[in-house]
């Protein structure tokens, strides 16, 4: 596992492992992230990034170029204290280099088959036509059918054809070619916000494996983002004049409307917010820290809130060196 830097091996109790990476409405990064927030999941490992993503442009802020920060792609567990499994959860910013798909699987399934892990569970979205006010309905697709007939207990719709693109469904088909059985679970989303964050989605499938895992976790937090997103979704498409029964996704400029719109009014959930002032707090300490507080804002889409307080930590420091 040359790939994989191992800070600690957690001993575990037939743990699933759950995977996430971006992809349509980011159902599986917001779901994973909140697993990971709510159940205070520590992190035991990291990807090396450099031998599996590779640069495909470079980013411009304040009009000046540079090179985007090297991709994230961290190893969480959770030790479930009340009977049941355990937990491993990988995080990534970045799809892997599809060249190095297969290699970089495979480092995960090598830990993952020496931590003994029962099951892999992935999260994608499921696009259909439905209205944003509605319920998103979670679909699954698993790699036998015993654990297919164990899913359908759960009233989950299983997606008898088509395909889950992405790593969130190639790595279930991988770790099913290693011996490792798994699922993954599809929440719906409207197809005319495909291209904006949908709580909801992430939020039926988290309640689905909720059941299938007995996690007992507490989603209030998320259910007021369901409630924020939904309530501007309203106002900005009536501002736009479109609706469900819109043809297509809307349009790049309009995304980007209600992108803006949506990164101001959403709530911030109280356990994210104590964990920026916490990041802050550090960074303030030691200026290294930045880089972690920048990604946490970036990742809710609240930098422009806290960029005064974030520049002044490079001003503090300045002072303090000169």
């Amino acid at each position: 596992m040359e790939g994989i830097k191992i800070f600690r091996k957690p001993r575990l109790k037939e743990p699933y492992l759950i995977v996430a990476w971006p992809g349509m409405g980011e159902v599986a990064i917001k779901a994973a992230n909140y697993l990971i927030d709510k159940l205070k999941a520590e992190q035991f490992a990291e990807i090396l990034p450099s031998n599996f993503f590779y640069l495909t442009e470079s980013v411009v802020k304040n009009g000046i170029l540079r090179l985007p920060e090297p991709a994230s792609n961290k190893l969480y567990f959770w030790k479930n204290r009340v009977g049941g499994h355990d937990l491993i959860i990988l995080v990534s910013d970045s799809q892997p280099d599809l060249i190095k798909a297969e290699e970089y699987s495979r480092q995960i399934l090598s830990l993952a088959k020496l931590l003994k892990v029962k099951r892999v569970v992935s999260f994608a979205a499921m696009p259909q036509a439905i209205d944003h006010t509605q319920d998103a309905g979670v679909w699954f697709a698993a790699t036998n059918q015993e654990l297919g007939n164990l899913l359908k207990r759960f009233n989950l719709q299983q997606l008898n054809e088509g395909q889950v693109s992405g790593m969130n469904g190639l790595f279930l088909g991988l770790a099913k070619r290693e011996g490792l059985e798994g699922f993954c679970l599809l929440g719906e989303v409207p197809l005319y916000t495909i291209q904006i964050e949908n709580p909801k989605a992430s939020y039926s499938v988290l309640e689905a494996l909720n059941k299938v895992v007995r996690l007992n976790i507490d989603f209030s937090e998320l259910i007021d983002q369901v409630h924020a997103v939904e309530t501007q979704i309203n106002s900005l498409l009536d501002y736009l004049k479109l609706g469900p029964s819109a043809q297509g996704p809307i349009q790049q400029d309009e995304i980007e409307k209600i992108k803006k719109s949506l990164s101001q009014l959403t709530k911030l959930p109280l356990s994210i917010k104590e964990k920026i002032e916490k990041l802050f707090g550090q960074a303030k300490s030691d200026i290294s820290k930045a880089n972690d507080l920048k990604s946490e804002l970036d990742k809710w889409n609240v930098y422009k809130e806290y960029e005064d307080r974030f520049l002044d930590l490079f001003k503090n420091n300045k002072e303090k060196s000169s």
